[in-house]
């Protein structure tokens, strides 16, 4: 295989793996793709479901790092010594509480085990309290810090919630010196950036996740955390006070650490970067369009020229220049559960199985242990054939895709799932057909708030597993939202997105846009609106929005 001199990869961190994508940045190829569990993660270590409680330990990313790194390099013979550039993008808000070296607490004597001294994932709300406290005291306040945000509301998966929370705890407040996002540590570890003031933070966690706005010269000043709760006195000064687009370089990698992963001494590392912008860069994001990332939950991104960056869409979360693409006003919506509920009906339809056929005497084990594998496997797509079957006309159940809570718009995460109109003809698979229903009502909700509050969207773009391997779902999600549904030859849109960041960090492309045109994938399918189905789909639509009315009831 012949290589150019202009190699890069792009290290994508998400809830249950990371991977890392070898890419030749000259001619847009792809040239090897390694992915690996979070060995702790996968064991369920350190989380506690019923309690909303999601962490994972600092051990798990650096472990993944050596292996993906050293397996992509293994695959292509020479590439090693090419390698220009490394970016990463990682899950966030997801931080962490560390000492005054940048240590994670857990990764020190005595907090090895516990779950407060480690990363707190994007979906952990055990913060929920203490965001509803934010809230409250943010709008007393003389500048309300959350107004960037277009719904008006922090949120419990947001940085200060989580740092509030942990800060609370005796024995990490008496060790922490700072509270560090996963994308801004792992970075500054591969360069040897030890000291929290010094650690280049991210852009993009920054404006969506942390307060950080040019309006007011950067984050909320002391004074306003230190009112808020003198556990969070100091805090904020630790932080560098400039934050830093995903195109600007972090610093070079250690002599260490070029050692331990085989590579050159000269290779740069990029400024950390969020999952879902970068699977939007990946995707190919630009003004007019809108990525759809589609996977256990949703990210909706678009981008728009900064004169609208003075015109906030309400309830749209995250809203903020320069956190996608730099130049550019960013706004990231999502939905808190999309594949994620079909999972928990799957979960729902296997109870008998795992709990009375597998412990029947009726057959030996291993006969009852491959049919249970087999039913598991082939559930949802047999639901799917069946579904597809049945005419939106039929349906006579509407859902609602809250059953994580509703992140946009108008996030309320107390928020539950719902399913009306169920009949004692309700089949599992019209259930199903019910539940895909609602996620694409979920995500045309996002959308309808975008345009009617003046942000033109010509196209959809998809990306995520779902888009690749899901076309029942995809089918009705264009027959919802009404528009061509554009889905893109990648699953790996978030590794591809920061490949992109690290050609231009390397100096191979001058802007993410000229990358984004060398580099992009082309589209593998498009999912065409069935119009008579989508004129009885804004009737059920309507119905949909009704329930938002009886939320109270529903809590």
């Amino acid at each position: 295989m012949k290589l150019s001199d202009n190699l890069v990869i792009g290290l994508d961190y998400g809830t249950d793996s990371g991977r890392a994508m070898l890419m030749d940045a000259e001619t847009g190829k792809e040239l090897a793709l390694s992915i690996k569990e979070y060995p702790r993660w996968k064991k369920g270590m350190y989380c506690d479901p019923i309690k909303s409680q999601f962490r994972q330990h600092p051990l798990d990313y650096i472990e993944v790092l050596e292996f993906i790194v050293k397996d992509v390099l293994e695959r292509v013979p020479g590439a090693a010594e090419k390698i220009k550039a490394i970016s990463v993008d990682m899950t966030g808000s997801t931080p962490v509480a560390v000492d005054k070296n940048g240590t994670p607490l857990s990764l020190l004597k005595g907090f090895e085990e516990n779950p407060d001294a480690m990363f707190i994932l994007w979906k952990d709300h055990t913060g929920q309290k203490e965001n509803d406290y934010i809230n409250d005291f943010s709008k007393k306040w003389h500048l309300d810090y959350t107004k960037s945000s277009g719904c008006g509301d922090y949120s419990t998966e947001h940085f200060w919630t989580k740092a509030l929370h942990i800060f609370k705890i005796p024995e990490i407040k008496s060790v922490a010196h700072s509270f560090v996002e996963s994308s801004d540590w792992l970075p500054a570890v591969l360069c040897g950036i030890t000291k929290p003031e010094e650690i280049k933070r991210g852009m993009g966690i920054a404006g969506s996740r942390v307060m950080w706005n040019k309006d007011w010269g950067g984050y909320p000043p002391n004074e306003f955390f230190k009112t808020l709760d003198p556990v969070l006195d100091g805090l904020v000064d630790t932080f560098n006070k400039q934050a830093y687009t995903c195109d600007q370089e972090a610093g070079t990698i250690t002599a260490e650490w070029a050692d331990r992963l085989g590579l050159p001494k000269n290779v740069k590392i990029a400024v950390g970067n969020l999952d879902c912008h970068a699977g939007a860069i990946g995707a190919g994001v630009k003004d007019k369009s809108m990525v759809e990332i589609v996977g256990t939950s949703t990210c909706a991104i678009t981008v728009g020229p900064k004169s609208l960056g003075n015109k906030l869409v309400p309830g749209i979360p995250q809203q903020a220049d320069d956190i996608i693409l730099p130049g550019l006003v960013g706004y990231e919506a999502g939905q808190s559960a999309f594949g994620d509920l079909y999972a928990w009906f799957k979960k729902l339809l296997m109870w008998p199985l795992d709990n009375i056929m597998l412990n029947s005497n009726i057959s030996d084990a291993e006969t009852r242990k491959e049919l249970r594998d087999e039913v598991y496997a082939e559930m949802i797509p047999a639901l799917a054939k069946v579904a597809k079957t049945i005419p939106p006309k039929d349906s006579h159940i509407i859902a609602t895709d809250w059953i994580n809570g509703r992140r946009s718009p108008n996030v309320d995460y107390e928020l539950k799932g719902t399913i009306t109109g169920l009949a004692l003809s309700s089949i599992a698979p019209l259930v199903y057909k019910s539940l895909v229903e609602a996620t694409a009502y979920g995500a045309k909700n996002i959308i309808d708030r975008f345009i009617n509050n003046g942000v033109e969207l010509n196209e959809i773009i998809a990306v995520g597993g779902i888009s690749q391997k899901s076309p029942y779902v995809m089918q009705v999600m264009a027959d919802v939202i009404g528009m061509p549904i554009k889905v893109i030859a990648t699953r790996e849109a978030c590794a591809l997105g920061v490949a992109m960041c690290a050609s231009v960090v390397a100096g191979i492309y001058k802007n993410i846009e000229e990358a984004q045109q060398k580099m992009g994938m082309e589209i593998s399918t498009i999912y065409y609106p069935n119009q008579e189905h989508h004129e009885h789909y804004k009737i059920e639509f309507d119905k949909y929005l009704q329930l938002e009315k009886i939320k109270d009831i529903i809590h």
